[in-house]
């Protein structure tokens, strides 16, 4: 039977040495009070200590809060995530080696707890081949303290594949807005839906035990049967939260336009003024398509949903959200993963299993570094672990992939005026470089799928042929050889129908993106009586 407990009691439940799974992006979904209790805990007696902890999406609001709670020396052993951005003190602790460090991607790590609840051998996929996390390159090995080999490179009647086996869960901290006297969980206050079901599944499953975290307990028998999320008789305790404690995303405690109960007006939302951005979110929207699917990464990409509605051209795609959203607008910023007026909402893990078998039409995501064969790394940096997230899941099976963002980094400034672009200051970091420090994106593997992909900045445009990076587009006012060539650590491949970017998108106002969607649309067939 489900038992009420205060936050205090939560340490003395977890063993040292336990497998803790979280199911979270942000603050969203995440049990901060439990969190704290347990860093409490560790700091006035050492326990909980020599934790593995697992989970998909980054959990953190870049301050405090989130996996900031675990960053202390002995209290975790192992960490297996698809992100740590969002948590600088724990991902510092894993670049340094503080505790062994495994990236594995979003949509892998969300769909293994399905696995460990039915007791299956792991995720057999596609997704990551080519990438840092295939061992035959890194195998999700973020630091020299981590040595043992997690992933596994198998074949299926001549196709390779990557293994991701399964382990035992010992804990599941998850999260609801309300739990009956029972147990049972609705999430009704709550930014996504993420995977609290199959990882409290899996931690039950494994002779584990699970704790909820909520804001409200109501008398049993008075939920809505439809409403719950979570089954009380997966769950073991909850801890009713203060306020404080329960944020519905990074940067917002509650926000009723996350959690669908009611709709704000979309055309309130701010232009982008004539700059860079601009320029990039409207070369990047040239690439929709009618009906266009889409996922838009944090940052430059989600400016292109910006660009379609300021065009009037919203009304023709769908935008989707890696944390389960479907339709509506993503939030960006520090509430990214949460989504204004979405049509729809599913589990996390079920949005991958979408993503996963090329459900998206276009993704539009950032990047830290592009090389001569069109690998991009999002992932590891100038000293950084940052980790994949949703990128590998979004990136390797969409039916074309946009990256956008600036040609160097680090004080660029340009001026956007009568057409063209002029470079006011050059950007201290070259982001074109010889070699990518580690693989995120593979243009191998592209290359070999024969997926269509484009790198776009504000003075130039790539595509990836046959494997090289291609130079395409050159931005009006832009010399070849001063302001693309010698910003570059290789020379690009040099298309013979070298052409410029329009020069309609680097004025004021354009107007253009409709009629380019439209022109896109397919003939209906010609009905033929007989």
């Amino acid at each position: 039977m489900t038992k009420v407990i205060r936050s205090e009691e939560v340490a003395a439940l977890i063993k040292d040495g336990a497998t803790v799974g979280a199911s979270a992006i942000t603050l969203a979904g995440w049990p901060e009070e439990v969190a704290m209790a347990m860093e409490k805990s560790f700091i006035e007696t050492s326990h909980p200590a020599g934790l593995t902890v697992v989970h998909g999406a980054g959990i953190g609001d870049w301050k405090t809060k989130g996996t900031q709670h675990f960053a202390h020396p002995g209290m975790v052993r192992r960490w297996i995530g698809g992100h740590t951005g969002v948590s600088t003190d724990f991902a510092k602790m894993i670049i340094d080696g503080g505790c062994e460090g495994y990236c594995l991607p979003q949509g892998v790590i969300c769909q293994l707890w399905r696995e460990i609840a039915a007791h299956r051998p792991g995720v057999i996929t596609k997704i990551g081949l080519g990438t840092f996390v295939d061992p035959r390159l890194e195998g999700g090995k973020m630091n020299k303290a981590t040595t043992k080999e997690l992933v596994r490179v198998i074949e299926l009647d001549g196709e390779e594949w990557l293994h991701y086996p399964t382990f035992p869960v010992d804990v599941a901290i998850i999260r609801g807005t309300t739990a009956d006297e029972d147990g049972n969980l609705t999430l009704e206050n709550e930014g996504a839906l993420m995977e609290c079901l199959p990882l409290a599944q899996a931690a039950r499953n494994s002779g584990g035990i699970v704790i909820a975290q909520v804001e409200y307990l109501a008398k049993t028998g008075t939920l809505n049967p439809m409403s719950v999320r979570v089954p009380g008789v997966l769950v073991d305790y909850i801890v009713i939260a203060k306020p404080e404690n329960h944020w519905q995303a990074g940067a917002t405690y509650y926000n009723p336009a996350f959690s669908g109960q009611i709709k704000v007006p979309l055309n309130a939302i701010p232009e982008l003024p004539l700059d860079e951005r601009l320029v990039m979110a409207r070369r990047a929207a040239m690439e929709l398509t009618p009906g266009s699917i889409v996922n838009l990464g944090i940052g430059v990409p989600d400016g292109v949903a910006i660009v379609a509605s300021m065009e009037g051209a919203a009304d023709l795609l769908t935008l989707t959200s890696e944390s389960g959203a479907i339709g509506g607008v993503p939030a960006g910023g520090q509430n990214f993963g949460m989504s204004f007026n979405a049509q729809a909402m599913v589990e996390q893990q079920a949005q991958f299993d979408w993503y996963d078998g090329g459900g998206l039409d276009q993704a539009f995501l950032g990047a830290a570094e592009v090389d001569r064969n069109g690998n991009v790394n999002v992932s590891k940096f100038k000293g950084r672990c940052v980790g994949c997230g949703g990128f590998i899941n979004i990136t390797q099976n969409a039916k074309k992939v946009v990256y956008c963002g600036t040609f160097t980094a680090g004080g660029l400034k340009v001026l956007v005026a009568d057409g063209k672009l002029v470079i006011a200051q050059e950007g201290r970091g070259k982001k074109y470089v010889n070699k990518v420090e580690q693989v995120t994106f593979s243009g191998a593997y592209a290359t070999k799928t024969r997926q269509p992909v484009l790198y776009i900045t504000e003075r130039c445009v790539f595509e990836l042929r046959e494997g090289v990076l291609t130079l395409t587009e050159i931005a009006p006012g832009m010399d070849l050889e001063r302001d693309i060539l010698a910003q570059m650590e290789f020379r690009p491949a040099i298309a013979k129908d070298l052409k410029l970017m329009p020069a309609e998108i680097f004025h004021a106002k354009w107007g253009g993106l409709r009629q380019i969607i439209e022109t896109k649309r397919t003939p209906a067939p010609e009905l033929v009586l007989v």
